[in-house]
């Protein structure tokens, strides 16, 4: 038998959900055949097979999440795979996971509790690190571990994260984990813009200008290596809100591109992410990001920098104020932003100069020339 493994994907992941099966055991199958759809990295990519041959099992169920090199399906013995068919196939088969069960939290180190109310935690599946402590000297009693059980009783049953929300999910605990964050503020004032102006592209316009004027926030910041590398080219990633979790596709070279270009490869990236059929090349390799959560509400954010990139843009809610201009206080339409950086890779000096080339550009009447 030849046990063909979950490929590496790329960027880092470890695991893929299996979304569905185009095969099954007995199916005879010729080689780049696709063999399942599993989702990962918040795209659904089709994995072909190495060879031809015949299934001989499939391993795993729609839903279940499988490790990058555990095995995917089995081959009838007769035919050898080729591994170069698939980049990142891993050659040395793994035993199936078995499924996992549930099991009651274990006691943490460090929480103050008796045995009698670490054996009511355990009978009542309540982790005894989310529990807030009323007793003496922070010490759990059995009454802390019983709200803490009707507070779970009345929120419903936990619902593992799937899919893109769960690929949101790791990303969000990467970031935390490696990234220094800092956060700026600034206001553009866009009164003078012509009626129908397109908010998305200016803002990218905006940013090519900003990257321009501070090549140092178009870059990645590697942690292991203590360096940073610039990019010539913007690859920007617009982060992109769905019901079923959060996307930042990738408009590429925004720098080298006129508006209607711009416009095209928006569109279609729109269309992409509504199919749910983005290719895993385009959401990789951002080298900074624009969130336009504004159309949404919220005028100020510290949003979250995801590694190795160094900067992300967001752009809060547009809404008349009050501000000086030309000597007197007029209401004037100002579009918030936030810039959140890296510090590890950026000084703050080239932060404030990136955002202040960001707002003269949009405070032009019309986009300034790329």
């Amino acid at each position: 038998m030849n046990t063909f493994n979950l490929p590496d994907l790329g960027e880092g992941l470890q695991d893929a959900e299996i979304v569905t099966w185009h095969v099954g055991a007995g199916d005879h199958v010729v080689a780049d055949q696709p063999l399942v759809s599993v989702e990962t990295d918040k795209a659904v990519v089709e994995i072909p097979s190495p060879q031809a041959g015949r299934i001989a099992r499939c391993f795993g169920e729609t839903g279940d999440i499988v490790t990058i090199g555990s095995p995917l399906v089995e081959f009838e013995a007769g035919v050898q795979a080729d591994a170069g068919t698939v980049v990142g196939a891993i050659a040395t088969a793994e035993k199936p996971k078995p499924a996992a069960t549930k099991a009651a939290p274990a006691a943490k180190a460090g929480i103050k509790a008796t045995p009698a109310v670490r054996a009511l935690a355990k009978r009542l599946s309540v982790d005894l690190s989310h529990v807030a402590a009323s007793g003496p000297d922070g010490a759990i009693l059995v009454a802390d571990v019983e709200r803490a059980a009707a507070a779970i009783a009345a929120a419903g049953p936990l619902e593992p994260l799937r899919g893109v929300r769960r690929a949101m999910a790791i990303n969000m605990e990467r970031a935390r984990a490696e990234v220094v964050p800092a956060t700026v503020t600034e206001e553009a004032d866009i009164q003078d813009w012509p009626a129908g102006s397109d908010v998305t592209l200016r803002l990218i316009r905006a940013i090519a200008a900003g990257c321009k004027a501070e090549p140092a926030l178009n870059g990645w910041y590697l942690g292991r290596d203590k360096g940073r590398r610039l990019h010539t080219k913007i690859d920007l990633g617009i982060a992109t809100d769905t019901e079923e979790g959060l996307f930042v596709p990738v408009l590429r070279d925004v720098g080298g591109r006129d508006a209607g270009d711009l416009r095209q490869g928006l569109e279609r990236m729109k269309t992409d992410v509504r199919a749910r059929r983005i290719p895993a090349e385009e959401l990789r390799g951002q080298t900074i990001t624009l969130s336009n959560f504004g159309m949404f509400g919220g005028r100020h954010a510290a949003l979250v920098v995801l590694p190795p990139q160094v900067a992300i843009l967001g752009a809060g809610r547009i809404a008349e104020r009050a501000v000086a201009h030309e000597g007197k206080t007029v209401v004037r339409r100002v579009l918030p932003l936030s810039l959140t950086f890296d510090h590890r890779g950026v000084m703050g000096g080239e932060a404030s100069r990136f955002l202040a080339a960001v707002v003269a550009d949009l405070e032009r009447s019309e986009p300034g020339t790329m």
